[in-house]
């Protein structure tokens, strides 16, 4: 990795404390309680409590705006310095959220450190941050949202001011520019306007409800997945939402993973049960079944049954982030000289879906944090072989990667892939896990050629990862124009008066016979009205059919975006249409 990210890091999380300066300066430290204020991947952001009715709004950002950039322009030396939990306690007495820090860091015997900013203003903060306020070469303050300490609905709700910064102010006229186009294409509002899923208070927080179209997305995300793995011998196995606590010991989630586990209690038994998070451990159970020889392997089994995690109301965001969600999941059990072939042949089938939606990525390298090897399953030698593994299998397959200390499983690391969005937004889609934990953990084993038993290695694979986040990471990248193949509606028919209905009725019913999911829009609205309304559905084709296409059995063709394809044949539409929704095309 270049340094760059590092030192706009450096900047972003010196820019929050120049505002939460700037808010003292104006408003009061007895007004603004620190609570705490990070930096994030495209800005920062400050957590406040207050006290005696005082509150912040929008209205507020130019004078903060201004008091930050005077900071700023005083060039003061920020400079870390580190003290004792007695000296940080007496710093921060009135403070109960620093209190709260100190007892964390107390527990955990780290040491204490403050950045001082001058004389002028001090926090607990573990860094880093630049040499002086005045690198910060741009900033904005964005928005103000509520949010509980900690992500917790039981605890307090706080204020958070969002912003961001950059290294130029070129630099942050064109974030500025790729912000207002993300919240035109955010897919909670074109989910709502497209009709494609919803949220419902009594169902709960987290738990999206597919409408039928975004009901199809979903369906034919997880059909294309099925079709390319299925032609490689990948079978699908179904397992239960819900799964003994004994199985999560086992497995080492129960130890690891717990409190993001929805427990099941049961009025007839006294029996521990949880939703289950992920398939790999149940996929175990299927494995050792019955006996397996060395001949079975390698056994590939896919699974896209529905995961539920416990994830923090504050935490929750659209499809973005969700408590119910499935997984194009899937786990091999091989031989270990089988490894390589597998996991190459995981590798491609990832390409070959990632160009189908032209997906620019690359690969992270998620690896274990040193510091924190409590974390973490296994062998420390283990984990250092497959690392280095992992490592050889990039190169070999000439992956660009980067280092993720810290952000393997905790029973292995991960080849993860890293999607680039139409708003050049990375996420994680793809993952590719080694894992010689869970064979141990389950005692799974096969005979091999020689009589002995031995452990067999465990793959873990998704592809698109969850179809649910997908669906909502292409609802921003394509801005809800979805390819034809996966548009819920791929043509509507719109008669130009109502002598021209039974044509198009005729039209309508030869497209849906040909595989074209198409729809008559003979409504008592005016051509252009129902053509404006196609647009902003953002269907793919609209086949206008007045006298003389209805009299020569033509289609006026009209493409999404106002392209006007001219008259043709409904057989030549029809056979044109079925190339591009078999080729997966992403042009129209």
């Amino acid at each position: 990795m270049s340094n760059q990210p590092d030192q706009l890091y450096k900047i972003r999380h010196s820019a929050e404390h120049v505002l939460t300066q700037a808010m003292h300066n104006l408003y009061g430290k007895d007004k603004v309680i620190m609570a705490m204020g990070p930096a994030i991947d495209d800005g920062f952001y400050f957590d406040f409590d207050s006290k005696d009715g005082f509150s912040i709004s929008d209205d507020n950002f130019k004078p903060i705006e201004k008091e930050m950039q005077k900071i700023i322009n005083q060039n003061l030396p920020i400079t870390r310095k580190e003290i004792s939990v007695k000296e940080a306690r007496e710093l921060f007495a009135d403070n109960p959220y620093k209190q709260e820090w100190l007892d964390e860091i107390e527990s955990k015997n780290e040491p204490v450190s403050v950045y001082w900013t001058s004389d002028q203003f001090v926090d607990l903060c573990a860094g880093p941050h630049v040499d002086s306020t005045g690198e910060i070469k741009a900033f904005k303050l964005l928005s103000i949202a509520g949010a509980y300490w900690h992500g917790d609905e039981k605890n307090k709700m706080l204020t958070r001011v969002y912003g961001t910064a950059f290294d130029s102010k070129e630099a942050l006229t064109d974030y500025l520019k790729r912000l207002e186009e993300a919240k035109k294409r955010d897919h909670r509002k074109l989910g709502k306007e497209l009709d494609l899923f919803t949220f419902s208070p009594l169902i709960g927080s987290g738990l999206p409800l597919y409408t039928p179209k975004g009901a199809s997305i979903r369906l034919r995300l997880n059909q294309y997945v099925e079709e390319v793995q299925s032609k490689l011998e990948f079978h699908q196995v179904w397992t239960p939402q819900i799964a003994k606590a004994e199985l999560f010991k086992t497995s080492g989630h129960y130890d690891k993973y717990k409190n993001d586990m929805f427990q099941v209690i049961s009025h007839h038994s006294d029996e521990e049960f949880y939703l289950k998070p992920m398939n790999c451990p149940q996929h175990t159970q299927i494995y050792s079944s019955k006996p397996r020889s060395y001949k079975d392997l390698p056994i590939r089994m896919t699974d896209f049954a529905m995961l539920y995690r416990d994830e923090k109301p504050g935490e929750l965001n659209g499809l973005a982030r969700v408590r119910s969600f499935s997984q194009d999941d899937c786990h091999i059990f091989c031989r270990e000289d089988q490894v390589d072939f597998e996991v190459d042949q995981m590798l491609t089938m990832t390409k070959e879906i990632m160009d189908t939606f032209g997906l620019k990525y690359r690969y992270r390298l998620s690896t274990r944090d040193p510091k924190q090897p409590e974390k973490f399953l296994g062998d420390p030698a283990m984990w250092d072989k497959v690392e280095a593994w992992a490592v050889k299998i990039m190169e070999r397959n000439n992956i660009e990667y980067y280092d993720g200390p810290g952000e393997a499983a905790f029973y292995a690391p991960k080849m993860d892939l890293m999607a680039t969005d139409a708003l050049g937004r990375e996420w994680q889609l793809s993952t590719v896990q080694i894992d010689y934990v869970m064979p141990e953990r389950f005692n799974l084993t096969y005979i091999d050629s020689d009589g002995k038993e031995k452990r067999p290695v465990m793959l873990h694979r998704a592809i698109v990862g969850s179809p649910e986040r997908f669906m909502m990471i292409l609802i921003e990248h394509f801005a809800g124009a979805f390819p034809l193949w996966l548009s819920p509606t791929q043509t509507v028919v719109i008669p130009i008066s109502q002598d021209q209905t039974v044509a198009s009725k005729l039209v309508t019913e030869k497209l849906k016979e040909a595989g074209i999911r198409a729809e008559l829009w003979d409504q008592a609205e005016s051509m252009q009205k129902r053509i404006r309304i196609a647009e902003k559905q953002k269907i793919p084709y609209m086949l206008i059919i007045g006298q003389k296409e209805a009299e020569s059995g033509q289609v006026s063709v009209r493409a999404r975006g106002q392209q006007d394809r001219g008259v043709m044949p409904v057989d030549e539409f029809i056979k044109n249409t079925n190339d591009r929704i078999h080729n997966k095309s992403i042009e129209i």
